[in-house]
């Protein structure tokens, strides 16, 4: 800009220009990221109860390698005689106020990292809808409360809401607000798909005065919570937490939620789950691939296990182990359609999330400046000149309108695979190809295995031997690998 004061900065002004050129008129259909103009567009048109079909045959390559289908039978079920309301009920032995939880819900986002405006819109259209939404790790806010809307209560690393002086848990903060009526679920969060391993960020600029307030923080400061939570320090503390949370909360279903990282850290959870016979009352399995928080571009992309592989495993594990009865598994990461929900179910989910998709349902046009607060929306911003753009009334019913249409989609799919419910998918239900002339089924590519079978060691199948070798409920971690390497009889 020195040296060419016009062509300098009229490059600065191309880059600023060039991610809203590339969207709108370069990128095609099927090219979009993260979320592709295909999805979008349907997401859009059933928030606004528009005609979502599509003219002229698919656009995908279905000869791609990583397409994927999934079986319809010739004998398919009369839609009409479906439900059309799925739903799971969440609560095992310990719970004495089990939540009926519908099968796609609102993420956890929270109010900071967007407005009070999608917050309150996303709110009263789960009110409208009758499904839940997650507050994120920001705390419970009056715009969670405001429509009534069934509320999944978040607890991170920060204890944002049930935080001492010190930043600690405070129980006595957390029982005043865990036992509102409107707080159906406790969600622990040990890690998040956008971030895994990195504790929550809030730009400073997000950080206003009420929402500091909100989170008992200094205003205008880059709010980065912990990596790890202080309130419990091994598997079986995690464990004992859980249960001490659902006493708190007095009797409400409480889990938690992680991305995949070490498979022998989870297998160590659930061996302390079985010793103590205390079970959470879900697990949320979140993938590498999700996300609407800000991050650090090498955690955002390098970090956790994707969603299908996190939830491949999780499932195996607890089936394996026979704890599955146990335990509901919710899924999370980019879950914008019908088709997303039958292949997260055909491996194991009970009920999904999404957030990226309800941020869309509320206007949201993917201009990927989430972590500026200037989001031209309205919806991921505290700047109340751009936030007044989001009107409440409109949006509320968007929201609900494409919960409604996305679950008729999936009822629909069930259908058409000759399926009464979900719980009759499996895993062979679902194809990818792998080459141009060949196609697996996700039984062939994550094999499953009976209930049980994991209970005697010399079963365990061998992907997950030193997995369990490593897993320990006193810690976390692989601290022994250099004795066990040394050990071929541990």
């Amino acid at each position: 800009m020195r040296i060419y004061p016009v062509f300098g900065r009229l490059r600065w002004f191309m880059e600023d220009m060039r991610p809203k050129i590339y969207q709108y008129f370069v990128e095609s259909d099927i090219d979009g990221r993260p979320i592709n103009r295909i999805d979008r567009s349907t997401i859009y048109q059933r928030a606004k109860k528009e005609n979502d079909t599509m003219p002229f045959g698919t656009q995908l390559d279905v000869y791609a390698e990583g397409y994927e289908w999934m079986c319809h039978s010739i004998a398919p079920k009369d839609f009409k005689s479906l439900n059309h309301n799925p739903r799971v009920l969440v609560g095992n032995k310990d719970c004495t106020k089990p939540y009926n939880l519908s099968i796609y819900n609102i993420s956890a986002m929270s109010y900071g990292s967007l407005s009070s405006n999608a917050v309150e819109s996303m709110n009263a259209g789960a009110q409208i809808g009758g499904f839940a939404h997650n507050t994120g790790e920001g705390g419970l806010s009056p715009y969670h409360l405001k429509h009534g809307g069934d509320i999944i209560w978040q607890i991170g690393t920060g204890y944002f809401g049930c935080r001492d002086a010190n930043g600690g848990f405070s129980p006595e903060l957390f029982a005043e607000k865990a036992q509102l009526d409107n707080v159906k679920m406790i969600e622990i969060k040990i890690s998040q798909g956008a971030k895994p391993g990195h504790g929550g960020i809030l730009p400073a600029a997000k950080n206003t005065p009420e929402i500091a307030a909100i989170r008992a923080i200094q205003p205008y400061t880059l709010v980065a919570s912990p990596p790890f939570h202080s309130a419990f320090n091994t598997p079986k503390e995690l464990i004992q937490f859980v249960q001490k949370l659902r006493e708190l909360s007095g009797g409400k279903p409480v889990g938690f939620k992680l991305c995949i990282g070490h498979k022998s850290e989870f297998i160590s959870i659930c061996k302390a789950m079985m010793a103590l016979d205390i079970y959470p009352d879900f697990i949320t399995v979140d993938g590498g691939e999700g996300g609407t928080g800000a991050a650090p571009q090498e955690f955002s992309n390098y970090v956790g296990a994707p969603l299908l592989d996190g939830l491949d495993f999780v499932s195996n594990i607890l089936r394996g182990l026979d704890i599955k009865k146990h335990i509901k598994v919710l899924a999370s990461g980019k879950m914008t359609s019908g088709f997303h929900l039958v292949r997260a179910m055909a491996l194991g989910a009970d009920a999904c999330y999404s957030a990226r998709a309800m941020m869309m349902a509320v206007g949201c046009i993917q201009a990927l400046m989430c972590n500026t607060n200037k989001c031209p929306v309205g919806v991921a911003t505290q700047d109340k000149t751009l936030s007044v753009g989001l009107v409440v009334e409109d949006k509320k019913t968007r929201v609900a309108q494409f919960h409604k249409y996305t679950i008729e989609n999936f009822v629909e799919l069930l259908g058409a695979a000759g399926l009464s419910s979900k719980e009759e998918l499996t895993r062979s239900h679902i194809y990818r190809r792998i080459s141009l002339n060949s196609m697996l089924t996700y039984e062939e590519i994550f094999p499953s295995y009976e209930i049980g079978a994991f209970i005697n060691p010399e079963n365990i199948p061998q992907r997950y031997k030193t997995d369990f070798a490593f897993a320990s409920m006193d810690r976390w971690g692989m601290a022994n690998i250099g004795s066990w390497s040394n050990d071929t009889n541990k």
